[in-house]
Parts: C-alpha cells; sequence; structure tokens
C-alpha cells in the first residue's frame, strides 16, 4: 500500500510518500512544493494544485493523507492556509484517490509518543521510523502524517465507511 503525506502550506507543502507491508514501513520519496510569494492568490493555488497533482501522478499512491489546519491568531492567515489546504486536498481527490485527515496532535502523538512534540523531535523520529531519510521540517511533518495513516489506517477506513 502506498500512501502519501501531505503538510499544507502557501509557500511551502511538505509531501512524503512510503510503502506499507503489514506492520513495515518503506520510505519511497519525499520533498517541498515550493511556491512563489509573489502573484495573485488564484495564481499562487493553482502552483500548489499543479505541484501537488504533479507529485501525485509521479508517485502514484493509493491514498492520500493530509494534516488538519489549527487555527492562528491572525484570522487571514488563518483564511489563506485553509484555502491552500483544500487545494491540496483536491489534487489526490481529482486523481481517485481517498484522502483522509489526521489532528496534528495526533500525527505528533502517533510519531514521537507526545502530542506536543516540535519539528526537531518529528524530523528525528522520522529518521529512525524510516531509516536512512534526513528530511527537512515541511517534508518530515508529511512523512509524519503518512506514518499516522499507517498506524491509524483500519480505524479510518471505518469511519469513512460509517459515514
Amino acid at each position: 500500500m502506498r500512501l502519501i503525506g501531505l503538510d499544507p502550506g502557501l509557500r511551502l507543502t511538505g509531501w512524503g510518500v512510503i510503502d506499507v507491508e503489514g506492520n513495515r514501513l518503506r520510505h519511497v520519496a519525499h520533498g517541498v512544493i515550493k511556491v512563489a510569494a509573489t502573484g495573485t492568490l488564484a495564481e499562487r493555488l493553482r502552483e500548489l494544485f499543479d505541484g501537488v497533482a504533479g507529485v501525485v501522478e509521479a508517485q502514484r499512491p493509493l491514498e492520500a493523507v493530509v494534516e488538519e489546519t489549527f487555527v492562528n491568531l491572525n484570522p487571514g492567515s488563518t483564511l489563506k492556509l485553509g484555502q491552500a489546504r483544500g487545494v491540496v486536498m483536491l489534487a489526490p481527490a481529482r486523481a481517485g484517490l481517498p484522502v483522509f485527515e489526521y489532528a496534528a496532535n495526533l500525527v505528533k502523538k502517533s510519531v514521537t509518543g507526545a502530542g506536543h512534540a516540535d519539528k526537531q523531535q518529528i524530523a528525528m523520529m522520522v529518521g529512525r521510523l524510516l531509516p536512512g531519510v534526513d528530511a527537512t521540517a515541511d517534508a518530515a511533518d508529511a512523512l509524519a502524517v503518512a506514518i499516522c495513516h499507517a498506524h491509524h489506517r483500519a480505524t479510518a477506513l471505518r469511519v469513512a465507511a460509517a459515514q
């Protein structure tokens, strides 16, 4: 089972792909989609969509996982992040993939054992769970989302089926 984890952001969106066989996790690829800080919001969202769609097409995952957005103190930033998150969810959905979501605290707890771990702790544990992987903060977060889904996939599928 190939999974893609996505950590949405308007300027930087991390992505990470893993293969899951039973309890075994194998790193496939990871990276960051960088969107220009200039241009209209619509142009930037299109660039983000194209980037995520390109990664999905190249990596051919069977399921996508996105980290849920936390509310920021700045309403304008929260709104823009929500729009970016919608685009990040749309790209794999348009490719026919089921898209799952996990709260940031559950992702952190699943990977590090603590729901309030910092980015360095997440990157370190991703490197331990996927030996040899040295991912930057955004890509490590995306891999952590994929790992979280690998651990909670059976429950997520039951919840989705019940809805």
